[in-house]
């Protein structure tokens, strides 16, 4: 079992919690532990979680994502005569 605490980030308070992982879990964790030389598997928690949560739950847009991509979006439509702009277009416009 091991001790889990969420880094102290500006938004998110820290939390912790005891787990029970399985062998593979735990060398998963290990593994990661070391490729990015971090100091204990609460780190490694985090940095798969950093690594792979996207794909599970989106993250939030700050706010200066978001005034971005309003301006983006203002500046097309400005340029185009408000001709309505494709996924496609969108995606290319904030590809990051």
């Amino acid at each position: 079992m091991h001790l889990v605490c969420m880094p102290n980030h500006p938004e998110l308070k820290s939390i912790s919690a005891r787990v029970e992982l399985d062998s593979y879990s735990n060398k998963v964790l290990a593994v990661i532990k070391a490729k990015y030389g971090l100091k204990d598997k609460s780190e490694a928690i985090n940095k798969f979680v950093e690594l792979y949560g996207d794909e599970i739950i989106e993250k939030e847009a700050n706010d200066e994502y978001v005034k971005e991509m309003i301006t983006g979006v203002n500046e097309h439509l400005k340029r185009y005569k408000g001709r309505k702009m494709s996924f496609q277009e969108l995606d290319a416009l904030f590809e990051k």
